[in-house]
């Protein structure tokens, strides 16, 4: 039996990376969702894998190095590229299409544009190249302002992302409008329970106070403090306790029926991507992972989360997006940790470093909004070529 061999590109975006297409060039079974198309992602990034390596597959082993994108010219009005992601599963057969990611956000512009997706008159000789993205997965625009020089994507720069490496040329990003419409019973507004702080009751935990807001990302924030820890982590003083990442998962699982995205708690097992759990505090001195000191007077908050059961080695783009937002609006537990009052804009720290997120709030009819957030990140084309996979997939 042959392989297929697929066009595709491998991309770093913001501390993600990820296996990005354009819909044209998958296998014509795999365009629309389905099996075949699940199948197919699964297959090119080597999951499911019960050693949890990935070695047969493009997949890094980790939730950051999991993805893949598909990209086709826009279907709405005013937008340049649909942007559809695909969170895959590393040890069990399933991807999960509920949710953005937002550091492969940063990706998309520059991809769409070296495709010949963006219309040329957009593009300048030299300057910012403006492309509006429809994000498929939560019906959401983003904008992102890619760098363009001689006409062509500019990759390199010197701007400095704490979890990558090497710096890169900045992409600035704009989530029109983040917060989610919501889903299910519990659905249509960015608090789905109408609620700044819950009462979260969490078996085997106890009663929790929790932030559950749609915005970016559906996430559940809680303090630190509550269940046991100063906000300063690093992975290996969570990922290596199997105890803690079950109640984790136990949190993430409860918050989600409070949030009407699932009806039983059971049912987050087959949703991993959504919702996100994260933890914070108040600032505090620490060491990042990188070795690098932060200092409590640098920054607004810490921010410690999870994704796909795993502490992140630094912030999801998205989960970021929820941050800004939720430290925007006074009374959250977000906001507190922050030092409460009104906000524009905070700087947060996270196991790799910190980052910087913007969101303007304002109260209508008794409901907060956010028309945008804003936060910068960087990316960098590291492969293209065909991607094989075997042809009976």
């Amino acid at each position: 039996m042959s392989q297929l061999r697929i066009p595709a590109t491998y991309i770093r975006g913001g501390t993600s990376k990820g296996v990005f297409f354009l819909q044209h060039d998958l296998p014509e079974q795999a365009q629309v969702p389905g099996a075949a198309r699940d199948n197919l992602l699964l297959r090119v990034i080597g999951s499911p894998d019960p050693y949890g390596k990935q070695i047969d597959g493009m997949g890094g082993a980790t939730s950051s190095t999991s993805k893949t994108v598909i990209i086709s010219k826009s279907s709405q009005a005013d937008h340049d590229v649909d942007y559809l992601f695909g969170q895959v599963s590393i040890d069990k057969a399933f991807v999960d299409w509920s949710g953005n990611c937002g550091n492969l956000s940063a990706a998309v512009g520059g991809f769409a544009i070296s495709k010949g997706l963006v219309s040329a008159d957009k593009i300048p000789a030299n300057g910012v190249c403006t492309v509006r993205i429809w994000q498929v997965n939560i019906q959401k625009t983003i904008i992102a302002h890619v760098p363009v020089s001689n006409g062509e994507v500019q990759e390199i720069g010197d701007f400095e992302l704490d979890g990558v490496t090497f710096p890169a040329a900045e992409v600035q990003l704009e989530f029109i409008d983040p917060a989610d419409e919501g889903e299910g019973d519990a659905g249509g507004a960015m608090f789905p329970t109408g609620n700044l702080i819950d009462d979260l009751n969490v078996p085997g935990v106890g009663v929790l106070k929790a932030t559950l807001i749609n915005a970016g990302i559906p996430t559940i924030f809680v303090n630190a403090q509550d269940i046991g820890y100063t906000g300063t982590e690093l992975q290996d003083a969570i990922n290596g306790d199997n105890q803690a990442l079950a109640m984790f998962e136990t949190i993430r699982a409860h918050g989600a029926v409070k949030m009407g995205l699932i009806k039983d708690p059971s049912e987050a097992a087959v949703r991993q991507h959504t919702p996100k759990v994260a933890f914070v505090s108040a600032p505090k001195d620490y060491i990042s992972s990188s070795g690098k000191q932060v200092s409590a007077a640098a920054i607004d908050l810490l921010v410690r989360a999870l994704s796909m059961g795993k502490l992140h080695h630094a912030m999801m783009g998205t989960a970021a997006v929820a941050i800004g937002t939720a430290a925007a609006i006074p009374g959250t537990l977000v906001n507190l940790a922050a030092g409460g009052g009104h906000r524009s804009a905070v700087k947060f720290g996270h196991p790799s470093g910190t980052l910087r997120v913007g969101a303007e709030a304002t109260q209508q009819n008794g409901q907060w909004q956010v028309k945008r957030a804003i936060m910068s990140r960087s990316a960098r084309v590291l492969m293209e070529g065909w991607i094989r996979v075997p042809g009976d997939i």
